[in-house]
């Protein structure tokens, strides 16, 4: 149930008022089955049991949790270039003509038709949540395309969703590298074993990449004396939580530590109430964070137009 990474989007008041039909909305965009000729298909599936009836929303307070998935046919642009130079070369040597580019291309077509009835199917899932008190969707992923995407589904299922990237006041890079460099972490935030450092002002941007280090160290303060900026650092809050906080302030490999894992306990009865419990636990664990983020590198939520 732990989210492993964070990609941010905000929403003001009055986009948090209209989630209130989200799980109506969704219902109508349920992942389906990939058809013996289509390539992928998107939709949402339930964050807790497979069944067809199971709701896809689960809320708890203010925040509600859905799952994004999606069914993409695996048939390699390989396996099909193989095919067609078979068959191209099979018509050469018995008819003796060149295959021109619109033969080719209905060839092509013709292969597409024949094989993705028999491709293997990947699933794939993105957890997902909407704090309305707040204003924050939380996407588990640390990659900005999958995260794009699975906010296009949210969007079409809503028809609308204007809910924005974060646009901090403060440099993120600039902010990180002072912290590394001069000791000067925000209370309750210490460093973590790793960081990412690069030349800014360089072409080819050199980048020296530290794990498992100390981030005090001389080797460290070296590469930031040479000019070079904090592009990842690595960070524990309140030890309760570590993780790698990106200059596009993304949150990679995000872990909750044994203080918190301890107050789950293990007395759940049934996969319902271990979701409650651990979706509580998530959405407080990341409502302090997410407020000390926007506190940080001021992250401001929209206004009301």
């Amino acid at each position: 149930m732990f989210f492993r990474n964070l990609t941010l989007f905000r929403f003001s008041p009055a986009v948090a008022n209209d989630l209130s039909r989200l799980d109506e909305a969704l219902a109508e965009h349920r992942l389906r089955p990939c058809g013996p000729l289509e390539m992928f298909t998107k939709g949402f599936v339930p964050p807790v049991g497979r069944g067809e009836h199971e709701p896809l929303t689960h809320a708890v307070k203010q925040c509600t949790l859905l799952t994004v998935g999606g069914e993409d046919k695996l048939l390699p642009a390989a396996v099909i270039n193989d095919e067609l130079h078979r068959k191209v070369q099979k018509i050469a040597e018995e008819e003796g003509r060149k295959v021109g580019g619109r033969e080719r291309k209905r060839i092509k077509e013709d292969l597409l038709t024949e094989l993705l009835p028999r491709a293997f199917v990947r699933n794939s899932r993105m957890s997902a949540y909407v704090d309305k008190k707040h204003g924050w969707l939380v996407l588990d992923t640390s990659s900005r395309k999958s995260a794009e995407n699975a906010l296009t589904q949210i969007r079409e299922a809503l028809g609308s969703f204007p809910a924005v990237p974060l646009a901090p006041e403060e440099g993120p890079r600039v902010l990180m590298t002072d912290w590394l460099a001069n000791g000067n972490l925000p209370a309750g935030l210490t460093l973590g074993d790793e960081c990412e450092l690069r030349d800014p002002a360089t072409a080819t941007g050199a980048i020296a990449r530290c794990r498992r280090q100390d981030l005090d160290a001389e080797e460290v303060k070296e590469h930031l004396r040479n000019g070079k900026q904090v592009f990842m650092l690595g960070l524990t809050f309140d030890d309760r939580i570590s993780f790698v906080l990106g200059e596009d302030l993304i949150v990679r490999k995000l872990k909750f530590l044994d203080v918190v894992m301890d107050e789950l306990g293990d007395s759940q009865q049934d996969a319902q109430a271990e979701l409650d419990a651990g979706f509580a636990l998530l959405t407080l664990e990341l409502e302090r964070l997410l407020g000390k983020l926007e506190e940080w590198f001021g992250l401001p939520r929209p206004a009301d137009s």
